[in-house]
Protein backbone atom coordinates (compact mmCIF):
# COMPACT_ATOMS: atom_id res chain seq x y z
CA UNK A 1 0.00 0.00 0.00
CA UNK A 2 1.26 3.47 -0.87
CA UNK A 3 0.55 6.72 0.40
CA UNK A 4 1.96 10.31 0.41
CA UNK A 5 2.19 10.27 4.15
CA UNK A 6 1.93 7.26 6.85
CA UNK A 7 0.83 7.10 10.30
CA UNK A 8 1.44 4.15 11.95
CA UNK A 9 -0.34 5.17 15.46
CA UNK A 10 -3.79 6.33 15.50
CA UNK A 11 -3.84 7.51 19.85
CA UNK A 12 -4.31 11.45 20.20
CA UNK A 13 -1.08 12.52 18.21
CA UNK A 14 -1.77 10.23 15.34
CA UNK A 15 -5.11 10.69 14.66
CA UNK A 16 -4.37 14.82 14.53
CA UNK A 17 -1.55 13.57 12.57
CA UNK A 18 -3.45 12.26 10.05
CA UNK A 19 -5.81 15.37 9.70
CA UNK A 20 -3.42 18.06 9.73
CA UNK A 21 -1.89 15.88 6.91
CA UNK A 22 -5.49 15.32 5.30
CA UNK A 23 -6.65 19.06 5.22
CA UNK A 24 -3.48 20.15 3.99
CA UNK A 25 -4.26 17.99 0.72
CA UNK A 26 -1.99 14.87 0.99
CA UNK A 27 -3.15 10.85 1.44
CA UNK A 28 -2.84 9.20 4.21
CA UNK A 29 -2.65 5.74 5.67
CA UNK A 30 -3.35 5.45 9.39
CA UNK A 31 -3.10 2.25 11.41
CA UNK A 32 -3.80 1.63 15.08
CA UNK A 33 -3.69 -1.53 17.02
CA UNK A 34 -6.58 -1.31 19.36
CA UNK A 35 -9.77 -1.60 18.29
CA UNK A 36 -10.77 2.32 18.94
CA UNK A 37 -8.77 5.59 17.10
CA UNK A 38 -7.94 8.28 19.84
CA UNK A 39 -5.54 6.74 22.42
CA UNK A 40 -5.55 8.82 25.94
CA UNK A 41 -8.93 9.83 24.73
CA UNK A 42 -10.66 6.43 23.63
CA UNK A 43 -8.76 2.86 24.19
CA UNK A 44 -6.76 4.45 27.70
CA UNK A 45 -9.74 5.59 28.81
CA UNK A 46 -7.96 8.98 30.38
CA UNK A 47 -9.88 12.14 30.71
CA UNK A 48 -8.51 14.97 28.62
CA UNK A 49 -5.80 16.43 31.42
CA UNK A 50 -6.09 20.10 30.17
CA UNK A 51 -4.78 23.22 31.78
CA UNK A 52 -6.24 26.23 33.81
CA UNK A 53 -7.05 28.76 30.13
CA UNK A 54 -8.35 25.89 27.74
CA UNK A 55 -11.66 27.20 27.17
CA UNK A 56 -10.18 30.23 26.08
CA UNK A 57 -6.58 29.71 24.37
CA UNK A 58 -3.68 27.34 25.10
CA UNK A 59 -4.66 24.77 22.35
CA UNK A 60 -5.11 24.28 18.08
CA UNK A 61 -8.54 25.37 16.21
CA UNK A 62 -8.65 21.49 15.65
CA UNK A 63 -8.61 20.48 19.28
CA UNK A 64 -10.85 22.90 20.18
CA UNK A 65 -13.08 21.71 17.69
CA UNK A 66 -12.66 17.89 18.88
CA UNK A 67 -13.73 19.50 22.07
CA UNK A 68 -16.80 21.49 20.74
CA UNK A 69 -18.20 18.22 18.87
CA UNK A 70 -17.82 16.65 22.10
CA UNK A 71 -20.29 18.62 23.74
CA UNK A 72 -22.51 19.03 20.92
CA UNK A 73 -22.90 15.08 20.63
CA UNK A 74 -23.73 14.99 24.15
CA UNK A 75 -26.38 17.83 22.66
CA UNK A 76 -27.67 16.14 20.18
CA UNK A 77 -27.84 12.51 21.27
CA UNK A 78 -28.19 12.25 25.08
CA UNK A 79 -30.92 12.46 27.58
CA UNK A 80 -29.61 15.86 29.11
CA UNK A 81 -31.27 18.21 31.50
CA UNK A 82 -31.98 21.42 30.40
CA UNK A 83 -30.04 23.46 32.85
CA UNK A 84 -26.82 20.70 31.72
CA UNK A 85 -27.63 21.09 28.04
CA UNK A 86 -27.82 24.96 28.14
CA UNK A 87 -24.31 24.82 29.68
CA UNK A 88 -21.93 26.55 27.49
CA UNK A 89 -19.47 25.11 29.33
CA UNK A 90 -21.20 21.74 29.89
CA UNK A 91 -18.93 19.44 31.64
CA UNK A 92 -20.48 15.89 31.31
CA UNK A 93 -18.89 13.85 34.12
CA UNK A 94 -18.78 17.24 36.19
CA UNK A 95 -15.26 15.84 37.33
CA UNK A 96 -12.48 17.64 38.87
CA UNK A 97 -9.61 16.68 36.65
CA UNK A 98 -10.74 18.25 33.64
CA UNK A 99 -13.78 20.86 32.31
CA UNK A 100 -14.54 18.19 29.72
CA UNK A 101 -14.71 14.45 31.65
CA UNK A 102 -16.70 12.29 29.37
CA UNK A 103 -17.54 9.01 28.17
CA UNK A 104 -14.38 7.63 25.85
CA UNK A 105 -17.35 6.24 23.59
CA UNK A 106 -18.01 9.75 22.66
CA UNK A 107 -14.79 10.63 21.71
CA UNK A 108 -14.78 7.96 18.80
CA UNK A 109 -17.63 9.19 17.17
CA UNK A 110 -16.32 12.67 17.18
CA UNK A 111 -13.02 11.55 15.69
CA UNK A 112 -14.83 9.21 13.62
CA UNK A 113 -16.99 12.35 12.18
CA UNK A 114 -13.73 14.27 11.42
CA UNK A 115 -12.14 11.83 9.69
CA UNK A 116 -15.41 10.40 7.81
CA UNK A 117 -15.04 12.91 4.96
CA UNK A 118 -11.46 11.69 4.26
CA UNK A 119 -12.20 8.28 4.33
CA UNK A 120 -15.36 8.59 1.86
CA UNK A 121 -13.05 10.66 -0.14
CA UNK A 122 -10.99 7.81 -0.56
CA UNK A 123 -7.95 10.11 1.06
CA UNK A 124 -7.59 8.13 4.06
CA UNK A 125 -7.35 4.39 4.52
CA UNK A 126 -7.12 3.12 8.01
CA UNK A 127 -5.99 -0.21 9.07
CA UNK A 128 -7.44 -1.57 12.32
CA UNK A 129 -6.26 -3.34 13.97
CA UNK A 130 -2.68 -3.31 12.89
CA UNK A 131 0.74 -3.14 15.13
CA UNK A 132 4.39 -2.68 12.97
CA UNK A 133 6.57 -4.91 13.39
CA UNK A 134 9.31 -4.13 10.63
CA UNK A 135 11.00 -1.64 8.56
CA UNK A 136 13.10 -1.63 5.48
CA UNK A 137 15.37 1.47 5.66
CA UNK A 138 18.21 2.44 3.07
CA UNK A 139 20.67 5.05 4.94
CA UNK A 140 18.81 7.41 6.77
CA UNK A 141 15.32 6.97 5.03
CA UNK A 142 12.73 4.48 6.23
CA UNK A 143 11.66 3.11 2.76
CA UNK A 144 8.56 0.73 4.35
CA UNK A 145 6.74 -0.29 7.40
CA UNK A 146 5.31 -4.08 7.55
CA UNK A 147 2.52 -4.43 9.70
CA UNK A 148 0.37 -7.23 10.99
CA UNK A 149 -2.82 -7.87 11.91
CA UNK A 150 -3.48 -8.14 15.94
CA UNK A 151 -5.81 -10.98 15.54
CA UNK A 152 -4.73 -12.91 12.45
CA UNK A 153 -1.18 -11.92 12.07
CA UNK A 154 -1.97 -11.02 8.60
CA UNK A 155 0.65 -8.35 7.05
CA UNK A 156 0.90 -5.60 5.18
CA UNK A 157 3.66 -3.18 3.68
CA UNK A 158 2.73 0.15 3.80
CA UNK A 159 5.41 2.91 1.80
CA UNK A 160 5.10 6.85 1.89
CA UNK A 161 7.10 9.77 1.61
CA UNK A 162 6.65 10.42 5.30
CA UNK A 163 6.30 8.20 8.21
CA UNK A 164 4.98 9.59 11.21
CA UNK A 165 5.42 7.69 14.36
CA UNK A 166 2.02 7.85 16.34
CA UNK A 167 2.83 4.92 18.69
CA UNK A 168 2.25 5.51 22.54
CA UNK A 169 5.73 3.94 23.06
CA UNK A 170 7.64 4.85 19.84
CA UNK A 171 7.93 2.05 18.21
CA UNK A 172 9.15 2.73 14.98
CA UNK A 173 11.94 4.01 16.30
CA UNK A 174 13.71 0.45 17.06
CA UNK A 175 12.57 -0.58 14.16
CA UNK A 176 14.07 1.90 11.91
CA UNK A 177 17.26 2.48 14.22
CA UNK A 178 16.82 6.40 14.39
CA UNK A 179 18.47 6.97 17.44
CA UNK A 180 16.44 7.07 21.08
CA UNK A 181 16.46 7.57 24.63
CA UNK A 182 14.46 6.39 28.02
CA UNK A 183 14.36 6.97 31.34
CA UNK A 184 16.10 8.94 32.93
CA UNK A 185 18.92 11.17 31.63
CA UNK A 186 21.70 12.10 33.58
CA UNK A 187 21.96 15.81 34.94
CA UNK A 188 25.51 16.45 33.66
CA UNK A 189 24.12 15.90 30.85
CA UNK A 190 21.02 18.12 30.68
CA UNK A 191 21.89 20.10 33.62
CA UNK A 192 17.96 19.71 34.78
CA UNK A 193 17.35 20.25 38.13
CA UNK A 194 15.18 17.42 39.51
CA UNK A 195 17.61 14.63 37.06
CA UNK A 196 19.78 12.43 39.20
CA UNK A 197 23.32 11.71 38.70
CA UNK A 198 23.63 9.23 36.16
CA UNK A 199 21.40 8.22 33.65
CA UNK A 200 18.49 5.58 34.59
CA UNK A 201 17.47 4.63 30.83
CA UNK A 202 15.39 1.82 33.10
CA UNK A 203 13.75 4.01 35.24
CA UNK A 204 10.64 4.87 33.67
CA UNK A 205 6.87 6.29 34.93
CA UNK A 206 4.44 3.49 36.04
CA UNK A 207 2.12 1.79 33.53
CA UNK A 208 -1.68 1.70 34.16
CA UNK A 209 -5.00 -0.25 33.05
CA UNK A 210 -7.18 2.13 33.98
CA UNK A 211 -11.13 1.27 34.29
CA UNK A 212 -14.54 2.81 34.70
CA UNK A 213 -17.41 2.13 37.50
CA UNK A 214 -20.59 2.67 38.70
CA UNK A 215 -22.27 1.93 41.95
CA UNK A 216 -25.77 0.27 41.99
CA UNK A 217 -27.61 -2.12 43.94
CA UNK A 218 -26.53 -5.44 44.36
CA UNK A 219 -23.34 -7.23 45.08
CA UNK A 220 -20.98 -6.83 41.65
CA UNK A 221 -18.23 -8.18 43.73
CA UNK A 222 -16.11 -9.82 40.94
CA UNK A 223 -13.71 -13.24 41.62
CA UNK A 224 -10.74 -12.76 43.66
CA UNK A 225 -7.46 -12.13 41.21
CA UNK A 226 -5.55 -15.01 41.57
CA UNK A 227 -2.41 -12.89 42.98
CA UNK A 228 -4.61 -10.57 44.89
CA UNK A 229 -2.53 -11.55 48.61
CA UNK A 230 0.49 -10.19 46.89
CA UNK A 231 -0.98 -6.72 45.96
CA UNK A 232 -2.93 -6.43 49.03
CA UNK A 233 0.60 -6.77 51.05
CA UNK A 234 2.78 -4.87 48.83
CA UNK A 235 3.40 -1.26 49.85
CA UNK A 236 6.20 0.56 47.63
CA UNK A 237 8.93 1.79 49.94
CA UNK A 238 8.61 5.34 50.08
CA UNK A 239 4.76 5.29 49.61
CA UNK A 240 3.97 5.29 53.55
CA UNK A 241 1.03 3.17 52.98
CA UNK A 242 -0.30 -0.57 51.38
CA UNK A 243 -0.54 0.53 47.61
CA UNK A 244 -4.00 -0.60 48.25
CA UNK A 245 -5.59 2.01 50.68
CA UNK A 246 -7.12 5.47 50.65
CA UNK A 247 -3.48 6.70 51.59
CA UNK A 248 -1.06 8.34 49.19
CA UNK A 249 1.42 10.98 49.03
CA UNK A 250 0.50 14.14 47.67
CA UNK A 251 1.75 14.78 44.42
CA UNK A 252 2.68 18.17 44.97
CA UNK A 253 3.46 18.41 48.53
CA UNK A 254 4.85 14.21 48.85
CA UNK A 255 2.77 14.65 52.59
CA UNK A 256 1.16 11.31 53.17
CA UNK A 257 -2.85 11.79 53.01
CA UNK A 258 -5.98 10.00 53.21
CA UNK A 259 -8.44 10.60 49.89
CA UNK A 260 -12.02 9.74 50.32
CA UNK A 261 -13.83 7.93 48.53
CA UNK A 262 -18.07 8.54 48.41
CA UNK A 263 -20.17 6.50 45.51
CA UNK A 264 -22.64 9.03 43.84
CA UNK A 265 -22.56 12.01 46.19
CA UNK A 266 -25.24 13.91 45.10
CA UNK A 267 -23.08 17.19 43.97
CA UNK A 268 -24.36 19.67 42.00
CA UNK A 269 -22.27 19.40 38.48
CA UNK A 270 -22.92 22.94 38.04
CA UNK A 271 -20.72 23.60 40.99
CA UNK A 272 -17.80 21.81 39.75
CA UNK A 273 -14.99 24.06 38.29
CA UNK A 274 -12.15 22.30 37.29
CA UNK A 275 -8.68 24.37 37.52
CA UNK A 276 -5.75 22.95 38.01
CA UNK A 277 -3.89 26.05 39.23
CA UNK A 278 -5.92 26.17 42.22
CA UNK A 279 -6.39 22.24 42.97
CA UNK A 280 -5.11 18.69 41.71
CA UNK A 281 -9.01 17.53 42.35
CA UNK A 282 -8.07 14.33 43.64
CA UNK A 283 -8.89 14.64 47.28
CA UNK A 284 -12.68 13.24 46.70
CA UNK A 285 -11.29 9.62 44.02
CA UNK A 286 -15.39 9.54 43.28
CA UNK A 287 -15.50 12.81 41.85
CA UNK A 288 -11.85 13.30 40.66
CA UNK A 289 -12.17 11.66 37.25
CA UNK A 290 -16.07 11.28 36.78
CA UNK A 291 -17.02 10.78 33.69
CA UNK A 292 -21.08 10.83 33.64
CA UNK A 293 -22.30 13.14 36.20
CA UNK A 294 -26.46 10.93 36.52
CA UNK A 295 -27.61 14.68 37.76
CA UNK A 296 -26.62 16.54 34.29
CA UNK A 297 -29.17 13.99 32.78
CA UNK A 298 -32.92 13.50 32.61
CA UNK A 299 -34.40 11.24 36.09
CA UNK A 300 -33.47 7.84 35.37
CA UNK A 301 -31.75 7.88 32.71
CA UNK A 302 -28.05 6.98 34.22
CA UNK A 303 -28.47 4.55 37.49
CA UNK A 304 -25.58 5.51 38.91
CA UNK A 305 -22.77 8.20 37.86
CA UNK A 306 -19.91 6.59 35.99
CA UNK A 307 -16.26 7.43 37.29
CA UNK A 308 -12.81 6.30 35.70
CA UNK A 309 -10.37 4.81 37.98
CA UNK A 310 -7.07 6.74 36.95
CA UNK A 311 -5.65 6.04 40.74
CA UNK A 312 -2.28 6.53 42.47
CA UNK A 313 -3.45 2.89 43.56
CA UNK A 314 -2.69 1.27 39.90
CA UNK A 315 0.43 2.53 38.97
CA UNK A 316 2.48 -0.64 38.49
CA UNK A 317 6.19 0.23 39.71
CA UNK A 318 7.67 -3.40 39.46
CA UNK A 319 9.32 -2.94 36.01
CA UNK A 320 8.86 -0.95 32.69
CA UNK A 321 7.44 -2.41 29.63
CA UNK A 322 9.68 -0.86 26.67
CA UNK A 323 12.70 -2.31 25.77
CA UNK A 324 12.41 -5.42 28.25
CA UNK A 325 12.04 -9.04 27.51
CA UNK A 326 9.10 -9.74 29.85
CA UNK A 327 6.57 -6.66 28.53
CA UNK A 328 3.57 -8.97 28.06
CA UNK A 329 4.19 -10.28 31.42
CA UNK A 330 4.69 -7.13 33.37
CA UNK A 331 1.77 -5.38 31.64
CA UNK A 332 -0.42 -8.84 32.65
CA UNK A 333 0.94 -8.26 36.11
CA UNK A 334 -0.56 -4.04 36.29
CA UNK A 335 -3.92 -5.91 35.00
CA UNK A 336 -3.82 -7.67 37.83
CA UNK A 337 -3.18 -5.16 40.46
CA UNK A 338 -5.90 -3.07 38.80
CA UNK A 339 -8.39 -5.96 39.17
CA UNK A 340 -6.78 -6.13 42.49
CA UNK A 341 -7.59 -2.80 43.68
CA UNK A 342 -11.47 -3.20 42.41
CA UNK A 343 -11.90 -6.42 44.47
CA UNK A 344 -10.12 -4.61 47.51
CA UNK A 345 -12.49 -1.73 47.12
CA UNK A 346 -15.75 -4.30 46.68
CA UNK A 347 -14.65 -6.34 49.82
CA UNK A 348 -12.36 -4.46 52.30
CA UNK A 349 -11.65 -0.95 51.84
CA UNK A 350 -13.03 1.33 55.11
CA UNK A 351 -16.38 2.98 54.67
CA UNK A 352 -16.69 6.17 56.19
CA UNK A 353 -19.57 4.84 58.09
CA UNK A 354 -17.11 2.44 59.60
CA UNK A 355 -18.06 -0.65 57.62
CA UNK A 356 -16.01 -1.95 55.00
CA UNK A 357 -15.87 -2.91 51.21
CA UNK A 358 -18.74 -1.48 48.40
CA UNK A 359 -20.00 -4.68 46.87
CA UNK A 360 -22.16 -2.16 44.77
CA UNK A 361 -19.40 -1.11 42.74
CA UNK A 362 -20.11 -2.43 39.40
CA UNK A 363 -16.97 -2.89 36.64
CA UNK A 364 -17.97 -1.30 33.23
CA UNK A 365 -16.45 -2.60 30.38
CA UNK A 366 -18.93 -1.73 28.24
CA UNK A 367 -17.85 2.12 28.78
CA UNK A 368 -14.75 1.21 28.15
CA UNK A 369 -15.34 -1.40 25.14
CA UNK A 370 -13.33 -4.28 26.38
CA UNK A 371 -14.05 -7.91 27.40
CA UNK A 372 -12.24 -8.03 30.58
CA UNK A 373 -13.89 -4.76 31.51
CA UNK A 374 -10.60 -2.44 32.10
CA UNK A 375 -9.73 -0.20 29.32
CA UNK A 376 -8.82 -1.36 25.99
CA UNK A 377 -5.00 -0.73 26.29
CA UNK A 378 -2.41 0.85 29.13
CA UNK A 379 -1.73 4.23 29.72
CA UNK A 380 1.47 5.05 28.43
CA UNK A 381 2.56 7.95 30.85
CA UNK A 382 6.35 7.82 28.99
CA UNK A 383 7.68 6.55 25.59
CA UNK A 384 11.01 6.17 24.04
CA UNK A 385 12.08 9.40 22.93
CA UNK A 386 13.93 10.55 19.39
CA UNK A 387 17.49 12.03 20.29
CA UNK A 388 16.37 15.25 18.21
CA UNK A 389 17.76 18.53 16.62
CA UNK A 390 16.85 20.01 20.06
CA UNK A 391 15.76 18.95 23.13
CA UNK A 392 13.27 19.78 25.74
CA UNK A 393 14.82 20.45 29.16
CA UNK A 394 13.57 21.41 32.54
CA UNK A 395 14.98 24.78 32.69
CA UNK A 396 13.58 26.01 29.62
CA UNK A 397 10.09 25.87 31.43
CA UNK A 398 10.17 25.16 35.14
CA UNK A 399 8.92 28.25 37.09
CA UNK A 400 11.16 27.44 39.91
CA UNK A 401 13.97 28.69 37.21
CA UNK A 402 13.05 30.59 35.21
CA UNK A 403 10.63 32.66 37.73
CA UNK A 404 8.69 35.80 36.04
CA UNK A 405 10.51 35.35 32.52
CA UNK A 406 8.18 32.94 31.49
CA UNK A 407 9.68 30.00 29.25
CA UNK A 408 11.98 29.78 26.77
CA UNK A 409 10.97 31.53 23.27
CA UNK A 410 11.59 29.41 20.70
CA UNK A 411 12.62 30.91 17.27
CA UNK A 412 11.15 27.90 15.15
CA UNK A 413 7.97 27.25 18.14
CA UNK A 414 5.36 24.97 16.44
CA UNK A 415 3.09 25.62 18.86
CA UNK A 416 2.00 25.97 22.70
CA UNK A 417 1.03 23.86 25.78
CA UNK A 418 0.90 23.99 29.47
CA UNK A 419 0.74 21.98 32.06
CA UNK A 420 2.91 21.06 35.69
CA UNK A 421 5.96 18.89 35.46
CA UNK A 422 3.68 16.05 36.10
CA UNK A 423 5.97 12.72 36.85
CA UNK A 424 4.06 9.66 38.40
CA UNK A 425 5.78 7.42 40.72
CA UNK A 426 8.78 5.47 38.40
CA UNK A 427 9.82 1.94 37.86
CA UNK A 428 13.61 3.10 39.62
CA UNK A 429 11.64 4.03 42.80
CA UNK A 430 10.89 7.25 42.77
CA UNK A 431 8.01 9.32 43.91
CA UNK A 432 5.89 11.94 42.64
CA UNK A 433 8.32 14.09 40.52
CA UNK A 434 5.64 17.85 40.62
CA UNK A 435 7.49 20.84 39.53
CA UNK A 436 5.16 23.77 38.56
CA UNK A 437 5.83 25.10 34.77
CA UNK A 438 5.91 28.09 32.57
CA UNK A 439 2.75 28.08 30.04
CA UNK A 440 5.64 26.46 26.97
CA UNK A 441 6.34 26.50 23.20
CA UNK A 442 7.00 23.27 21.45
CA UNK A 443 9.76 23.56 19.41
CA UNK A 444 10.07 22.26 15.43
CA UNK A 445 13.86 21.28 16.88
CA UNK A 446 12.26 18.64 18.87
CA UNK A 447 10.40 16.94 16.38
CA UNK A 448 13.37 16.23 14.05
CA UNK A 449 15.37 12.95 14.72
CA UNK A 450 19.10 14.01 14.43
CA UNK A 451 19.43 11.50 12.05
CA UNK A 452 16.67 9.84 10.12
CA UNK A 453 15.74 11.95 7.39
CA UNK A 454 11.69 11.50 6.72
CA UNK A 455 10.40 10.02 10.09
CA UNK A 456 8.86 12.11 12.20
CA UNK A 457 7.47 11.55 15.94
CA UNK A 458 4.00 12.40 16.63
CA UNK A 459 2.74 12.33 20.28
CA UNK A 460 4.91 11.74 23.47
CA UNK A 461 8.32 10.35 21.40
CA UNK A 462 9.52 13.72 20.61
CA UNK A 463 12.71 15.28 21.71
CA UNK A 464 11.70 15.88 25.38
CA UNK A 465 13.52 14.31 28.84
CA UNK A 466 11.86 11.84 31.23
CA UNK A 467 11.24 15.03 33.37
CA UNK A 468 10.06 17.77 30.74
CA UNK A 469 7.82 14.81 28.92
CA UNK A 470 5.87 15.00 32.33
CA UNK A 471 3.99 18.19 30.50
CA UNK A 472 4.38 17.59 27.26
CA UNK A 473 2.53 14.00 27.37
CA UNK A 474 -0.93 15.34 27.95
CA UNK A 475 -3.87 15.52 25.48
CA UNK A 476 -3.82 19.29 24.15
CA UNK A 477 -0.43 19.17 23.74
CA UNK A 478 -0.06 15.66 22.33
CA UNK A 479 -2.62 16.63 20.09
CA UNK A 480 -0.73 19.74 18.99
CA UNK A 481 2.35 17.65 18.21
CA UNK A 482 0.77 15.41 15.82
CA UNK A 483 -0.90 18.14 14.08
CA UNK A 484 2.06 19.83 13.53
CA UNK A 485 3.74 16.08 12.07
CA UNK A 486 0.94 15.94 9.90
CA UNK A 487 1.25 19.50 8.59
CA UNK A 488 5.35 19.17 8.12
CA UNK A 489 5.17 16.25 6.40
CA UNK A 490 2.55 17.37 4.10
CA UNK A 491 4.57 20.62 3.48
CA UNK A 492 7.33 18.87 2.96
CA UNK A 493 6.06 16.63 0.07
CA UNK A 494 4.07 19.52 -1.73
CA UNK A 495 7.73 21.72 -1.37
CA UNK A 496 10.45 18.58 -1.87
CA UNK A 497 11.97 19.33 1.28
CA UNK A 498 12.96 17.71 4.47
CA UNK A 499 11.75 18.52 7.82
CA UNK A 500 15.67 19.54 8.88
CA UNK A 501 15.59 22.19 5.74
CA UNK A 502 12.58 23.76 6.75
CA UNK A 503 14.05 24.26 10.25
CA UNK A 504 16.99 25.47 9.33
CA UNK A 505 16.22 27.81 6.90
CA UNK A 506 14.95 31.56 8.50
CA UNK A 507 12.53 32.02 5.12
CA UNK A 508 11.50 28.88 4.94
CA UNK A 509 10.65 28.19 8.50
CA UNK A 510 8.65 31.68 8.86
CA UNK A 511 6.53 30.09 5.69
CA UNK A 512 6.04 26.96 7.53
CA UNK A 513 4.93 28.51 10.78
CA UNK A 514 2.39 30.90 8.71
CA UNK A 515 1.12 27.73 7.32
CA UNK A 516 0.62 26.80 10.67
CA UNK A 517 -1.31 30.12 12.08
CA UNK A 518 -3.27 29.47 8.77
CA UNK A 519 -4.48 26.09 10.16
CA UNK A 520 -4.88 27.84 13.98
CA UNK A 521 -1.60 26.81 15.68
CA UNK A 522 -1.37 29.02 17.61
CA UNK A 523 2.35 29.50 18.52
CA UNK A 524 2.85 31.54 21.10
CA UNK A 525 1.34 32.46 24.53
CA UNK A 526 -0.34 35.91 25.50
CA UNK A 527 1.08 37.43 28.98
CA UNK A 528 -0.30 34.82 31.54
CA UNK A 529 1.75 33.50 34.96
CA UNK A 530 2.47 29.78 35.35
CA UNK A 531 1.24 27.84 38.82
Amino acid sequence: MHADVLVVGGGTGGVAAALGALRAGRSVILTEEYDWLGGQLTSQAVPPDEHTWIEQFGATASYRALREGIRDYYRRNFPLTAAARGRRDLNPGAGWVSRLCHEPRVSVAVIDEMLAPYRGSGRLTVLQPYRPVSADTDGDRVEAVTLAHRDTGERVTATAAYILDGTETGELLPLTGTEYVTGFEARGDTGEPSAPENAQPSNMQAVSYCFALDHVDGDHTIDRPANYTHWAGYQPPFWGAPLLSWKAPHPRTLELVERGFTPNPGDDPAEVIADQRVSGGDMNLWTFRRIAARDNFVPGAYASDITLVNWPMIDYLESPVIDVPDADAHLAAAKELSFSLLYWMQTQAPRADGGTGFPGLRLRGDVTGSRDGLAQAPYHRESRRIRAEYTVVEQDLSLDVRGGKGSVNYADSVGIGMYRIDLHPSTGGDNYIDVPSSPFEIPLGALIPRRTENLIPAGKNIGTTHITNGCYRLHPVEWNIGEVAGLLAAHCVEQGLTPRAVRNSPDRLEAFQRLLTAHGVELRWPDISGY
